[in-house]
């Protein structure tokens, strides 16, 4: 089963919210009358197994060098490991949409590693090998391979430098908005 099985056509969702909904990685939300909303746990409605594939999917993008990497790693030095796993999962779905729906390919692919993963996948659906010997794109490359991770590494960096300069630059408000005066 793959993902792209359960959404089918990506148009018909209006927004990445109800792709998380249809998906069940939404809160649920609790709110009777005018008091505060309580969000509580995933919903879990819709497929599992979707849920699940993408929630690997997020461990293994968490792994990996780049923006998903430094993500994770924000949220799981405040929240804890697992619920890092679904907001990747999360975040995840909402890129799923927006590329999908785009017809854009993700900026931070590793070619190489995609490349490997289209092959693999032409070999399982049984296309012929390869002849040995010299070929003008070789499915394995050690250069192209530590140059991408370098790449990756720095797109990682770049995010970890908005987010420390978006939560810097963040204008305060209530008593601490004057420092030395108590409102």
């Amino acid at each position: 089963m793959t993902l792209l099985a359960v959404i089918g056509d990506v148009r018909r969702f209006p927004s990445s919210r109800h792709l998380v909904g249809y998906l069940g990685l939404h809160p649920r939300v609790r709110q009777s009358g005018s008091g505060p909303a309580h969000h509580g746990r995933l919903s879990k409605q819709g497929s599992a197994a979707a849920r699940h594939v993408l929630v690997e999917a997020a461990w293994m993008a968490a792994a990996a060098p780049g923006p998903l990497h430094a993500f994770a790693a924000r949220i799981a030095a405040r929240r804890g490991r697992q619920v890092a796993a679904v907001a990747v999962a999360r975040k995840l779905t909402v890129l799923c949409w927006c590329l999908l729906g785009r017809g854009e390919d993700y900026a931070f692919a590793r070619p190489s590693m995609v490349r490997r993963k289209l092959r693999r996948l032409e070999l399982a659906a049984g296309a012929p090998h390869r002849k040995s010997g010299p070929q003008p794109d070789p499915v394995w490359n050690r250069d192209h391979d530590a140059a991408e991770r370098q790449l990756a590494e720095q797109a990682e960096r770049a995010y970890e430098r908005l987010v420390a300069d978006r939560t810097a630059s963040r204008a305060r408000a209530g008593a601490g908005a004057t420092p030395g005066r108590a409102s």
